[in-house]
């Protein structure tokens, strides 16, 4: 298994720091454009989430970053923030018709959605998403 770690403060800026690991990465194990789409648009809304609502756009907090090519042909993202954490059991639907119109809430259904697989662990501080290359 091989693996790259990254680590930024919790800037809006700096979502482009996982946008270049993302494009290395994919460039690397030759990932076909549908699922490059897939990991792009899925690990940037978690870090997204990590940076505004885990971490508060506090710049003196981190945001960890980590891929990992597994035995399986997969590729394993994980993010994790320093912030409090939150219950994802507990997230509204956002297809449900009263959360329609609302501007936020679709991260977390858009990472379920686009990855093979999700978890969440330390209080929701650390979301790790698997993506299939085969």
């Amino acid at each position: 298994m091989q693996s790259e770690k990254l680590n930024f403060n919790s800037t809006s800026d700096n979502i482009s720091i996982a946008e270049n690991l993302i494009d290395e990465v994919c460039k690397k194990y030759n990932v076909d454009e549908d699922n490059y789409g897939n990991i792009l648009i899925a690990v940037t809304e978690a870090v997204n989430n990590a940076i505004n609502h885990g971490n508060q756009q506090d710049a003196s907090k981190q945001v960890h970053l980590e891929v990992s090519y597994l035995a399986d042909r997969s590729l394993k993202f994980t993010v994790s923030d320093e912030g409090d954490g939150f219950n994802y059991d507990q997230l509204p639907d956002p297809t449900d018709p009263e959360n329609i119109e609302k501007i936020s809430g679709r991260g977390v259904f858009l990472m379920k959605s686009l990855s093979d697989s999700i978890d969440f662990s330390d209080e929701g501080r650390c979301v790790e998403m698997r993506f299939r290359l085969e």
